[in-house]
């Protein structure tokens, strides 16, 4: 979240100040990857997710023990819901006319997630957990790998996310040219994913025809949440010590980072289909920054320096919604921009007065949830 509501154009105003390596890689980390790759900006949605999952095991033990697998299937049920008609008012609600309303995107994503594995963790074994995950993540290869479909190319590089879905051209035009079939192929706008969200996603596609969190895609991103669920559990098992745990985070991690590199090899790591590759990439760098953290602040106890981002954490939904409703780089502009902003452009270095705006743009956020967390307001669903 941090990155999210302002760390990322804090990191980018650093550019012009210097065109050094460190500055332009760190830069760079923080763009995704445009089709095959990974970078850290293409960890963050999956780390969400992860530690939903992890989020999981804390939450629902105790309410599965106590109330029963139906009270807790209700709340999940409820839970999911709600956060699925949030997702759908961040992207715009119904301010524009159908089918000019987005369904997907990254909070239905959590969403959906969540329920599907929350679900399996309140009604399956946990060899049953490990299980639906290894069946997500083989079983979207192999559809991706052998289910035919029509050989056309979605590829469409200028609507963007403000284009009008009515530019979309009606299926018997579209798949008039398309006299063969084709499997196994990964390409942007040339694979199975891609024509599943165009034959079967109603409303608004960021890319037209397709969206980056798509219909098929979902099966393997429900695999990083329960992914997420088996950290969950070591953290919580009183079998290992902490540094015990720090260590099987860490080891898992990388494995999970070497073997998504090896099907990489064959099923390409990419972000915007989240093919298994890139999920086991990226829930391994999930799991080593997990380990990671929970080493610096629950084993070494250096804590004093994390309290802003518990801050953040104590209300990531609300404050993700308010970067979304309220523009507070303009807010940053109206207070320190202008003069103000020429001021440290000419007397300090060139580049200073976006530094400043962006570090403004980002103290604003941080002050509102720290607002929060001091009167004790926690917005959840």
């Amino acid at each position: 979240m941090f990155w999210i509501i302002g760390g990322e154009e804090v990191a980018k105003a650093l550019q012009p100040m210097s065109d050094g390596p460190v500055v332009t890689a760190v830069v760079t980390q923080l763009k995704h990857v445009e089709w095959e790759g990974f970078r850290f900006f293409d960890a963050i949605f999956p780390l969400f997710l992860f530690l939903v999952g992890v989020s999981i095991v804390l939450s629902l033990d105790r309410m599965r023990a106590t109330e029963g697998r139906g009270v807790a299937f209700g709340r999940i049920a409820r839970r999911s819901l709600l956060l699925f008609a949030v997702g759908i008012f961040y992207y715009g609600g119904v301010a524009r006319t159908w089918p000019d309303v987005q369904i997907l995107g990254v909070l239905p994503r959590i969403a959906l997630c969540y329920f599907f594995a929350a679900t399996l963790y309140v009604f399956v074994p946990r060899k049953g957990i490990v299980v639906a995950a290894a069946l997500c993540l083989v079983g979207y290869w192999a559809m991706m790998m052998f289910v035919p479909f029509p050989d056309v190319n979605l590829a469409h590089g200028t609507i963007g996310k403000r284009g009008t879905q009515a530019e979309a051209k009606p299926a018997a035009e579209l798949l008039a040219g398309a006299t063969s079939t084709v499997h196994g192929i990964f390409a942007e706008g040339r694979n199975l994913a891609h024509y599943a969200d165009y034959r079967l996603l109603p409303g608004k596609k960021r890319n037209l025809y397709y969206t980056n969190e798509g219909l098929l895609s979902t099966v393997s991103a429900v695999a990083t949440t329960l992914f997420g669920i088996m950290a969950g559990w070591l953290l919580t098992s009183p079998r290992w010590t902490e540094r015990q745990k720090v260590v099987w985070l860490l080891g898992a991690g990388a494995a999970g980072v070497a073997l998504g590199v090896l099907w990489g090899l064959q099923f390409p790591i990419i972000k915007r289909i989240w093919t298994s590759s890139f999920c086991l990439v990226a829930s391994g760098c999930a799991a080593m920054l997990l380990g990671g953290f929970y080493l610096i602040v629950d084993v070494w106890r250096w804590q004093k320096w994390c309290v802003p981002f518990l801050w953040i954490g104590s209300n990531a939904l609300a404050i993700y919604l308010a970067v979304n409703l309220v523009d507070f780089e303009a807010i940053a502009a109206r207070l320190v921009g202008g003069d103000v902003k020429e001021y440290f452009d000419l007397h300090l270095a060139k580049g200073c007065g976006n530094l400043l705006v962006a570090l403004v743009g980002l103290l604003l956020p941080v002050l509102l949830v720290r607002f929060l967390y001091q009167r004790k307001i926690f917005i959840r669903l």
